[in-house]
């Protein structure tokens, strides 16, 4: 998967910008990316040193190994968010605090965990989407904090970039 880094550390591929329809090529190429992120973002890692690992991605971010570690802890929740929306009814769901999830202690582990994680993770969660219906993507959760009522097929297109977003994050590093 290919994209181009720009000079914003911060949002190397830009920011993701949500919309009300999608093609059914985009939501084909949203899971491809998310299917193929653990292999992707494992065969980048693997272009570091353990002194990398901990290296900031740019002044004031997270070290590579925060990034992984975020990724899992964040598509753990958008796995989760996708299976409240298929059994409940517009669910409100739970929010939680990213920059204090990225310094707790597991966020210090080899990043092998969370690529090992994340390769499971993924494989149930492409597994689930690529079974949906076309009613099922469109099913829908609020956001708590912002009031925003997301769709699947948004949740898929966010993190299909999202993914790809640390990704760049990684190759900063990795290209460097």
């Amino acid at each position: 998967m290919k994209f181009k880094i720009t000079v914003d550390k911060q949002y190397p591929i830009g920011k993701f910008t949500a919309r009300d329809v999608y093609s059914a090529e985009e939501l084909a190429s949203f899971i491809q990316r998310i299917e193929t992120l653990p292999h992707r973002l494992a065969a980048e890692v693997k272009k570091l040193t353990p002194a990398q690992w901990d290296t900031p991605y740019r002044e004031g971010g997270w070290t590579i190994r925060q990034v992984v570690h975020h990724v899992a802890d964040s598509h753990t929740h958008a796995y989760i968010r996708t299976k409240w929306a298929l059994t409940e009814d517009a669910p409100t769901i739970k929010a939680y605090l990213e920059k204090p999830w990225a310094e707790t202690p597991d966020t210090r582990m080899e990043v092998t965990v969370s690529l090992t994680l994340l390769d499971a993770l993924h494989a149930k969660w492409v597994t689930l989407l690529k079974a949906l219906t076309a009613a099922e993507r469109k099913r829908t959760f609020t956001h708590p904090q912002t009031g925003k009522v997301v769709s699947l097929e948004t949740l898929m297109g966010m993190y299909a970039w999202h993914g790809d977003h640390h990704l760049a994050h990684v190759k900063l590093i990795s290209d460097f």
